[in-house]
């Protein structure tokens, strides 16, 4: 008490000393320390043997057995590989890999323990006069889509050899080098960018393939079915299709003939491959779980059912197999330097995606058009549709396009709350905008002579039959783009990818004479997003997404956010009348400039609320008017080659 009022008369402020809070710990940080090796770019000390037994489909259980060389006693660490080119982000499962027993050559149980800061390690004390070790273990395939991504399913399997394998730390993975076996269910064909060792290897259910680095052997995922089929389609590329049913591997001739011009125009564009082989690996199933990923000399698909025999109805599928096709080129071959790692668990870095994947997202649809897989009116009302939801994008207002590239690692694509306030992934479909602009503007200044077909035989199409990577920075791009046509690209994309911007690139639109509309009629591009996703899209006028009654998207800044719905809420009525998508249409229409309010009654866990909307501007569905006369840079771009 003396000392405060010591203090009050010197006119500071003086805090006694409490003794509860002196006589808190306060310790130091034990940092944790990252002992696994550092990759070394060194040739490893012999040969892994892999194999992956896979006939347990009931199960879905892949049961491994790996022989894994060793330079001589003393500690390993045995990795599962974490970033992986294409993803983007972290993608591990060290939850599903179990039973882990790791032996000696004579059969001594190897004790391991996991490394406490890279958690997908495994540390084993290789003992004297060992010349291999052998690691048995199962992966557990998730069996319900709650679980992870189902790989495995009573008609297919996708084997990923990074969720059935290990690695060991301290080399670079191109020089390690593995020889995989797989072992399928009786009558059952596989498909992967590897080959068999030999003819009779691949006979049977036991499949040898040839020697290959590890980083090969990640890249080539395989997909395997009881309904197969093989079409080729021309400069040495493979469609492999499996599907849940026989009937869903009838192809259309003309359907087929789509997918073989999709190549040819492919190598037209890029004027040189980046593969010796490529197989597409396509699975047409509702059973699998959804993917879309591209490899050096494969890609992995999923495709709805009907893909190719009601093909007129899935327009969506569609542009996935040019996309990923693209891949080979920009992304596997062309790669950003800082996306290059040595190993699968060094981070990778995105700074580059809006080249990475904007471009091929550009190239896809392009070649999408020019093959004729979609018509081009199609192909303009998809663009339509990317063009409205970026336009006004209220995650605009704070966060710039470069900083999207970080979502993979930092979001891990995740639901999120209010994700147009947010920004997602947007470097895929605003690199491609930006890309519309930068073909726009050069053939504007070359009068028609030169596009962004240059710029691909330029930066893509170099060194025929080269499957490696070529790393590039923006500094490359930048160049390049030169060289094509002189211009401020400098300039042009800080502004496009650095900067805040308050409204899209849509300038390669109007360049070629088209403008942004909007109309109550929706086109058939819109009609069959709705229908993939099963749901009920009114983003541009009250502002929901409407999939079973729920609110799954609400877009931040429209009539229904003012309302205070949100995403989860449960429509009950409209009205007086019992809430349908059609009915919510309707009211939409009849609300058409008056002052009637809409008015919705929704539930939020065990409430019942009402709300009144006052919208009156009716339905608005996205579609690009032709507004100048001729041929426009963008109608150029998308005639076939």
């Amino acid at each position: 008490m003396r000392t405060l009022l010591l203090a009050a008369a010197l006119g500071t402020t003086v805090l006694a000393a409490s003794p509860a809070l002196a006589q808190n710990s306060a310790p130091q940080a034990i940092l944790p320390v990252n002992s696994v090796p550092a990759a070394r770019d060194i040739p490893y000390p012999g040969t892994m043997r892999l194999e992956v037994d896979a006939t347990d489909t009931d199960r879905a259980i892949l049961k491994v057995r790996q022989v894994i060389p060793v330079a001589g006693p003393g500690d390993l660490v045995l990795l599962l590989p974490r970033w992986l080119p294409g993803a983007h982000g972290p993608d591990q499962k060290p939850d599903k890999l179990a039973g882990l027993v790791i032996r000696t050559a004579e059969g001594a149980i190897l004790p391991w323990t996991r490394d406490t800061v890279e958690t997908s390690g495994y540390r084993v004390t290789v003992p004297g006069d060992t010349q291999a070790i052998e690691a048995r273990f199962e992966f557990l395939s998730p069996t319900q889509p709650n679980q992870g991504r189902i790989v495995v399913t009573p008609a297919i399997s996708n084997i990923q050899w990074e969720n059935v394998s290990l690695y060991p730390a301290g080399y670079y993975t191109r020089r390690i080098p593995v020889e995989a076996t797989l072992v399928l269910p009786t009558s059952w064909q596989a498909a992967t960018a590897l080959r068999p060792a030999g003819a009779a290897e691949g006979s049977g259910n036991r499949i040898r393939y040839g020697v290959v680095s590890y980083e090969t052997l990640v890249d080539s995922p395989v997909f395997a079915g009881r309904y197969f089929r093989k079409d080729e389609l021309g400069h040495g590329v493979t469609l492999n299709s499996v599907a849940d049913a026989p009937e869903e591997l009838k192809i259309p001739a003309d359907v087929l003939a789509k997918h073989r011009a999709m190549v040819d125009q492919a190598v037209k564009l890029f004027g040189a491959r980046h593969f010796d082989h490529y197989d597409i690996l396509n699975a047409v199933t509702d059973e699998l779980g959804g993917i879309g990923l591209e490899h050096h000399r494969s890609t992995e698909i999923d495709s709805s059912l009907g893909y190719y025999t009601d093909y007129a109805d899935r327009l969506l599928d569609r542009n996935v197999f040019p996309h990923e096709f693209v891949h080979s080129w920009n992304g596997k071959y062309r790669r950003g330097a800082d996306l290059f790692t040595p190993d699968f668990q060094t981070p990778m870095r995105n700074s580059l995606l809006w080249v990475y994947e904007g471009q091929t997202q550009f190239w896809g649809n392009v070649l999408e058009a020019r093959s004729g897989m979609s018509s081009k009116a199609d192909v303009l009302d998809k663009l339509a549709i990317v063009a409205a939801s970026l336009d006004d994008l209220p995650g605009r207002s704070w966060r710039p396009l470069l900083d999207t590239t970080n979502d993979p690692i930092i979001q891990n694509r995740a639901p999120e709350p209010w994700g147009s306030y947010q920004r997602s992934e947007d470097y895929y479909n605003e690199g491609m905008l930006i890309w519309l602009e930068a073909d726009a503007i050069i053939r504007g200044g070359t009068a028609n002579k030169r596009g962004m077909d240059d710029f691909a035989k330029a930066f893509f199409g170099v060194n025929d039959g080269d499957w490696g990577e070529l790393l590039y920075t923006r500094q490359d791009v930048i160049a390049t783009l030169n060289k094509v046509y002189p211009y401020d690209w400098t300039k042009f994309l800080a502004d496009r990818v650095d900067a805040v911007r308050p409204r899209a690139p849509l300038e390669g639109f109007t360049r070629s004479g088209y403008q942004l509309t909007f109309t109550d009629t929706p086109t058939a591009a819109w009609k069959a997003r709705e229908s993939t996703g099963g749901n009920a899209d009114f983003t541009y006028s009250l502002g929901v997404v409407v999939k079973d009654s729920k609110l799954t998207g609400v877009r931040w800044g429209t009539p229904a956010f003012a309302a205070a719905l949100r995403v989860g809420d449960e429509l009950l009525a409209i009205g007086e009348r019992a809430y349908s998508n059609d009915a919510l249409r309707n009211a939409i229409r009849d609300a058409k400039g008056t002052t009637t309010p809409i008015r919705l009654t929704y539930k939020r866990g065990n409430a019942v609320r009402t709300v009144s909307i006052n919208y009156a501007d009716g339905l608005r569905h996205p579609r690009f008017a032709k507004v100048g006369t001729g041929k426009g840079a963008l109608d150029i771009l998308l005639e076939p080659k």
